[in-house]
């Protein structure tokens, strides 16, 4: 399998505060990477450096096999194939459900009105939200705005989706039911990168689990590996506080 997003020596600062060091790794297309470790590592820098959301100072990234930080790419062109969800759901409020889903697709790839809207009723039937397509963001949960976030990000139709901890935001019990939205992409073949603090979703679904400390990725393997036998003292420590809560 041929990469899809590879990071190369990748630096970042804010300031004097070195927020991503040498930071080297790969995602091959169809593959899902799960990043995760203690609140201030640099899993979130590190996500959204992928759509150029935060700029970095040194290395290279390359997205399908372009450089995504070199000054010929074009951002809107990036922007277009890879869908980011966020923490917060960022969903406009003076539009219904089914319009935001379309907006993108309309405005921004100039589809017809008629094949947006026959697009955005299939994805928000596939997030479990097409009972709610007249509703506006205010009259719906976190968990189904969050479904609702997703759908949009899936009508660009991006080869790539990034998820920046989808369900911190969220009231416990609406948490699964954005994991099982996320769970079926996965299991559809969705190339994923996802921030989260959600283990038993990583354990589940990860192909691949990135373990971050610091501004570094300090260990890369499987989740069995990940959970029963970390190879860093740092993961160690992380997987038995894991296992004190």
């Amino acid at each position: 399998m041929r990469p899809m997003i590879i990071f190369n020596q990748v630096n970042k600062w804010y300031g004097e505060y070195q927020a991503l060091t040498d930071v080297s790794a790969e995602i091959k297309s169809g593959e899902v990477v799960v990043v995760c470790g203690p609140s201030g590592s640099g899993k979130s820098t590190l996500i959204r450096t992928v759509n150029r959301l935060e700029p970095i100072e040194r290395g290279e990234i390359f997205f399908d096999g372009l450089d995504i930080h070199g000054s010929s790419y074009r951002l809107n062109h990036l922007r277009r194939r890879i869908g980011f969800v966020f923490q917060s759901f960022n969903l406009f409020p003076h539009l219904s459900v089914i319009d935001n889903v379309m907006l993108s697709p309309v405005k921004v790839l100039g589809e017809k009105k008629s094949d947006a809207k026959r697009l955005a009723g299939e994805l928000l039937e596939r997030v479990g939200m097409s009972h709610r397509a007249g509703a506006f963001p205010a009259q719906l949960s976190g968990g189904q705005q969050q479904r609702v976030a997703i759908a949009r990000a899936l009508a660009m139709k991006p080869p790539v989706m990034l998820f920046d901890e989808p369900t911190s935001a969220l009231d416990p019990e609406m948490v699964g039911e954005v994991l099982s939205v996320m769970r079926g992409l996965a299991q559809e073949g969705m190339t994923m990168m996802c921030v989260t603090h959600e283990m038993n979703f990583a354990r589940e679904v990860a192909d691949t689990i990135w373990f971050m400390d610091q501004g570094k990725i300090l260990e890369k393997s499987t989740p069995q590996y990940f959970f029963s036998a970390p190879q860093h003292p740092r993961a160690q420590r992380f997987i038995t506080d894991l296992a004190a809560h």
